[in-house]
């Protein structure tokens, strides 16, 4: 049997990095049931409702959508379970710590295969306020707009 390797992407959470201001982040191991690994295989979840609680020293993550594998049997499992995240104890202590001192929320960014192993990326994240959501926006609208005005004028239009 041949060895996996590399990174394989299964799912992105997009909207987080609209929503909050991404301060710091951390890669983390799953423990997964067979059937869920076989679900993320075929390239299935979503992370949009997704977030990191912490409890009694371990890191869980809740509301993340795998759904059922299609040939699962009874052994199948439940599509939004919480789910242990593997951390180190250093790391589940300072999250912990940042979250109670600075009011800060843990949410999960992305979902990948590295080297065969189901990993998610998680981050330390302040939420935007509206005005923050919209000025981002009009900052990138304007650099889109800028960029198409130094094209043309390369061209000669």
């Amino acid at each position: 049997m041949v060895k996996e390797s590399g990174r394989k992407m299964v799912a992105q959470n997009k909207k987080a990095r609209h929503d909050y201001h991404i301060e710091d982040t951390y890669e983390a191991g799953l423990v997964l049931m067979g059937t869920e690994v076989k679900s993320l295989r075929m390239g299935r979840a979503s992370l949009v409702d997704g977030f990191v609680e912490i409890e009694n020293g371990e890191a869980w993550l809740l509301q993340v959508h795998i759904p059922q594998y299609l040939n699962g049997t009874w052994t199948n499992h439940e599509t939004r379970r919480r789910r242990k995240l593997l951390l180190n104890r250093v790391e589940i202590d300072r999250i912990e710590h940042r979250v109670q001192a600075k009011g800060l929320t843990v949410i999960p960014l992305s979902l990948y295969f590295k080297d065969g192993r189901a990993k998610v990326e998680i981050a330390l994240a302040r939420g935007k306020k509206e005005y923050d959501k919209r000025h981002a926006i009009a900052e990138r609208q304007a650099s889109r707009d800028s960029e198409r005005e130094v094209g043309r004028r390369l061209k000669g239009l």
